[in-house]
């Protein structure tokens, strides 16, 4: 009998120690589990603010993702958008709708052949009360500026934004006006119609983060646009919209997203995409460092709208070619074969090896 019960403790033995040791190891990984997917830079608002933007510009906007995804990016990263499209694919609207859900100032400006640099900065006017010349602020002095059809003003026109879009402020009769921030420019312009248009200068593209394609809705999409405008029954389709942010909660966000989290192989990978661009034969023009920082900043915007505050490469990858696509310039023998920016860029990220 004796025997017996040790052999019963000797079995039962190896069990006990079995569970001892395999309850460390769950615990174990429900901790790493909770460590890995825990961020160390609190995104709990701004997921929340970039939600109800959303939310509120699909009330009216059917599809289009892609698309607002960049304009939030561009409002995260405090960077301009060019919209190209053809007309009547909501270029316009979707900029209006971003602004109407934001607490801040807008102004639009439909640039024309015949406008003029003080049409949109402003200009002095003398005072016959005070005998003195007071500037009388033009449109661009507002948070949110949509430019519609930039491409129909002229060259000396255009350049009036070359200092306002990159510094923030312009400089009129030897003196400066700084812009109140956030400051955002949205221009659109159409791709087809060149008739009466000017071509914007590569100086003028190269101060836009994004240039952002906007497609023709697929059929499920076309059916639900008709669908909505007949339930409007006359209504106006922004008075749907509400604003959510204010102008210290978008100041909040941007300085959120500078502080997203890059390794340094990353930073690699970016250089090894702008420099790629630079020696590719298919190209006559070459990317900026200028380009460089936009794709830094605006896959960090990609990451946090993610919820992630750290960059991956699929949130470079998503930046390069709306960064890339109108600073790069195809040589006139590739042009002619029909190879676009948009093909050799895809090429290039193809090309460099991602880090692991």
């Amino acid at each position: 009998m004796e025997h017996e019960n040790e052999n019963q403790d000797e079995q039962l033995q190896p069990q006990q120690d079995e569970q001892t040791t395999q309850q460390p190891v769950e615990n174990a990984i429900t901790e790493d589990e909770n460590i890995s997917f825990k961020n160390r830079i609190d995104l709990s608002e701004l997921q929340e603010g970039i939600a109800s933007i959303k939310q509120e510009i699909s009330k009216v906007i059917v599809g289009q993702k892609g698309m607002i995804d960049m304009l939030l990016a561009s409002l995260l990263a405090n960077g301009h958008s060019l919209i190209e499209g053809v007309p009547g694919v909501a270029k316009t609207i979707s900029a209006k709708l971003l602004a109407k859900s934001l607490d801040i100032g807008f102004s639009r400006i439909q640039f024309t052949p015949d406008l003029m640099p003080s049409d949109i900065l402003g200009t002095s006017v003398f005072d016959m009360k005070s005998s003195e010349f007071q500037f009388k602020e033009g449109p661009i002095f507002s948070n949110m500026i949509l430019i519609d059809e930039i491409n129909r003003a002229p060259a000396k026109t255009q350049a009036a934004l070359f200092e306002v879009m990159e510094e923030r402020q312009i400089t009129i009769d030897g003196n400066k006006y700084k812009m109140d921030l956030p400051f955002i420019v949205l221009a659109t312009q159409n791709p087809v119609e060149q008739e009466g248009t000017y071509r914007l200068p590569e100086a003028q593209l190269d101060r836009f983060l994004f240039k952002i394609d906007v497609d023709y809705p697929n059929l499920d999409e076309e059916v639900e646009i008709l669908n909505r405008e007949q339930a409007l029954k006359g209504d106006l389709k922004t008075d749907k919209v509400t604003s959510h942010l204010n102008k210290a909660q978008i100041k909040k966000f941007q300085d959120i997203v500078n502080q997203i989290i890059i390794e340094e192989h990353l930073v690699k990978y970016i250089a090894n995409i702008i420099v790629n661009t630079r020696n590719n034969p298919f190209l006559y023009l070459g990317a900026s460092p200028r380009a460089s920082i936009a794709i830094l900043k605006a896959s960090k915007a990609f990451a946090a709208i993610a919820g992630r505050d750290f960059v991956t490469p699929e949130d470079i990858k998503k930046a390069a070619t709306p960064v890339l696509q109108h600073r790069v310039i195809v040589t006139p023998e590739r042009e002619m074969e029909g190879i676009t920016t948009k093909q050799i860029i895809n090429q290039i990220i193809e090309a460099v090896e991602i880090p692991r």
